[in-house]
């Protein structure tokens, strides 16, 4: 019985095996490099015929293609790996087949190439609905992992210890390590995603790593895990699967790296992962000849040209390897000849060179050359066009016109009052810790990559305005997103008090379903977003959004996991009041407190522009509008309208408004100064009226609203007007 068994084996791998090789059976497998990932594009493309839908076709297609291999009652978690018998569910390896949907005792559908970090979205169709990348994941795993790029790790599955990035906690985001038994998977998976979309799944959008080796983008990353955690049955049953179209979820194409994990040595280089095939690591042992004859010339700053005399071998030279002081840094193909870019000025680099040939054996390095980039002695040009704008009482934005380099300009230094404030590569940066009514004199330097500064730009004096010259005197809500489906859930403030306001003191709470007190608290000066300037708005969002402009406005992620109760309170429904609080004192609300039902559900409410103060009341239909559902493109600013209405109070009047000339009138029976700010608080025109049908000349005011103070020696007044 134990030989019947054994010999039905073997002869399903062969067939399973000469199947694979079938399916290739028109694409020139002898091709290396870009080329032969240009094949397999077009081959999995072509017969990528049947196209899913998210729901249900995703969902089916994993019932079949994620069974439990030893219980066909379950599916397997990716990222699992405990087998259900500790007190904790996240880590479970397995869950009911049947047992689908976003509660947290079920599995849903975890996108292992984010769908967020795609160029554009991947959302719910063609990429993101491609069933090669989509797994089975504990939803509260599924969450923590959310957009986080891959990095390294080991043992079992979790927040990366190794590796961070720019993401979704700000620059220093811990990258998400899939596990040992599950780095292969994943590996491959991001590689069929790249070779089958293209720009859109870079690897360099989804994973830690250096492309420095690579003729493209993928990275090292992906090249080790595919060589360190080999195929397993159940990659190669999903791959089966999904070829057949007679099957009604399958889609038609397979993954040609779990079918030959060796393809990816073979287009990426790196170590040997395995050959499934055998076509490739045959009997051949012997290495090719050293490349001889290495010679540097066309030296620039930062380049500089490599060439060399082809090898020979018993078989084929199939590619080079270039090395810059010992680092593997290019790799060519049938070329012997490559341009070193990125390199510093007058300096010296050892070059040697390697060759390989068709199953990865490799030759001796080369006898090294030295090549040395050119001296670069000259300065850039000074910046130029200095001006600051959006000044507030502590801060202002500094822009300034590029400077010019016979090499390149790398940064900007920014000087304060003779001091060095920041270092920029852009052309803009916000001065922020002022203090309000003082003089400050600003200059900018540009350096380029040598480290040669320019001479300093024109000084530029900068007066911050007053404190509290704005339209408002608290922050409040200026819009709610709950979508319709979903974590794209976000809330926005906006500050329009005219000073710089410190998040220190101020929190989001939610009323569950309508009902009981304010429950988990967050508080919202805890990321790297410690205040507001004049004018701008800060944005909170769900850690499981992927809302490429939600995403993008972010100041402030609310984690999703058992400590944060599921990313309460931003994990808001339609019937769950959220209220802004200040030293624990309720401010504003969205919401009515104590209504069970869903009155703000599925809905983007906005906040009316001519509303300057928050409300402990809701007032919908007064104060917000609302739009439909999944509506995100108003995240990130706020507009202000203000009133048009003549104004009368204790026998002032002030008109036309909105002012449609260069005259604004005032009737007022004494003297007075009048100071007009713009909506930032920055004083723009100041002057003083002695009598009754005054006027003032508003011509050299720019289209806008403006904010308008009127003291006389017994009293002050504030009014809004527009000019057009």
């Amino acid at each position: 019985m134990m030989k019947k068994l054994l010999f039905s084996i073997l002869t399903l791998t062969s067939l399973i095996s000469f199947c694979q090789e079938a399916y290739y059976s028109d694409v020139n497998l002898q091709l290396s490099g870009t080329d032969l990932k240009d094949a397999l594009a077009t081959k999995i493309i072509s017969t990528h015929t049947n196209t899913l839908d998210y729901t249900p076709g995703v969902w089916e297609a994993s019932k079949v293609t994620d069974v439990n291999p030893t219980n066909s009652s379950e599916v397997l978690l990716i990222y699992g790996w405990e087998n259900g018998s500790d007190s904790g569910i996240t880590n479970d390896r397995q869950r009911g087949i049947n047992n689908n949907g976003g509660g947290s005792t079920q599995w849903n559908r975890e996108h292992v190439f984010a769908r967020s970090l795609g160029n554009p979205n991947l959302g719910s169709v063609g990429p993101g609905a491609d069933a090669h990348h989509l797994r089975p994941a504990d939803p509260s795993t599924n969450s923590s992992r959310s957009n986080r790029k891959f990095g390294r790790g080991s043992g079992n599955s979790g927040f990366s210890t190794v590796d961070f990035h720019q993401g979704n906690d700000g620059p220093n985001t811990a990258a998400w390590y899939p596990g040992d038994e599950w780095k292969g998977d994943v590996a491959r998976m991001m590689m069929y995603m790249y070779v089958r979309y293209g720009d859109v799944c870079l690897p360099t959008a989804v994973g830690v790593g250096s492309t420095a080796s690579t003729p493209d983008d993928m990275i090292d990353l992906f090249l080790v895990w595919n060589v360190e955690d080999p195929v397993s049955d159940f990659e190669k049953a999903r791959n089966t699967f999904h070829e057949n179209t007679a099957n009604t979820y399958a889609q038609g194409n397979r993954n040609p790296f779990i079918d030959n994990p060796f393809l990816a040595t073979r287009i990426w280089g790196g170590d040997s992962a395995q050959d499934l095939w055998g076509i490739y690591t045959t009997n051949d042992t012997e290495a090719p000849s050293i490349p001889t004859n290495v010679t540097i010339s066309n030296e620039t700053f930062t380049t500089l040209d490599v060439s060399w005399n082809a090898s020979t071998d018993n078989e084929a030279v199939t590619g080079y390897n270039i090395y810059v002081n010992g680092i593997l840094t290019k790799q060519t193909t049938s070329a012997t000849s490559v341009t070193l870019t990125d390199l510093v000025s007058n300096t010296t680099y050892a070059i040697t060179v390697s060759s390989k040939d068709l199953v990865n054996n490799h030759s001796e390095q080369s006898v090294a050359v030295n090549g040395t980039t050119l001296q670069d002695t000259a300065a850039p040009s000074a910046p130029t066009n200095i001006s600051a704008s959006n000044i507030s009482d502590s801060s202002f934005v500094l822009t300034w016109n590029a400077s010019t380099d016979n090499n390149a300009v790398a940064e900007y230094d920014i000087y304060v009052d003779g001091t060095l404030n920041s270092t920029v590569s852009g052309l803009t940066e916000t001065i922020t810790g002022l203090t309000s009514s003082t003089a400050y004199t600003v200059y900018v330097i540009a350096v380029d990559s040598a480290g040669n500064e320019s001479t300093q730009s024109n000084t530029v004096n900068v007066t911050t305005t007053e404190a509290g010259t704005g339209t408002a005197t608290e922050l409040f809500f200026s819009e709610y997103v709950e979508p319709n489906g979903g974590n794209n859930k976000a809330l926005e403030i906006v500050n329009l008090t005219g000073g710089t306001v410190n998040l220190a003191g101020y929190s989001i709470k939610k009323q569950s379903n309508g009902a009981g007190g304010w429950i988990d608290e967050f508080d919202i000066s805890t990321g790297n977003v410690k205040s507001i300037i004049p004018g701008d708005v800060f944005v909170i969002i769900h850690e499981g959004s992927d809302d490429p402009t939600l995403v993008a406005e972010a100041d402030l992620l609310r984690v999703s996991n058992s400590s944060s109760n599921n990313g309460s309170p931003i994990n808001f429904n339609g019937n769950d009041p959220v209220g802004l609080f200040k030293n624990g004192v309720l401010i504003d609300v969205i919401g009515e407190k104590g209504n069970a039902s869903k009155h703000i559900e599925n809905v983007t409410l906005r906040r009316n522009g001519d509303i300057t103060a928050p409300n402990t009341t809701f007032d919908k239909t007064g104060e917000w509008t609302a739009f439909p559902e999944n509506t995100f493109n108003g995240i990130g600013s706020h507009t202000v309208t203000l009133s048009t209405n003549s104004e009368t109070l204790n026998g002032f009047k002030m008109y036309p408004n909105p002012v449609t000339g260069n005259k604004l009138f005032f009737n007022i029976n004494e003297k007075a100064t009048i100071n007009i700010y713009n909506v930032l608080g920055k004083l723009v025109q100041s002057e003083t009226i002695e009598n009754a049908n005054s006027s003032i000349n508003v011509s050299k005011l720019s289209k806008g609203m403006y904010l308008l103070k009127l003291n006389t020696q017994n009293q002050s007044i504030t009014k809004k007007f527009i000019k057009q």
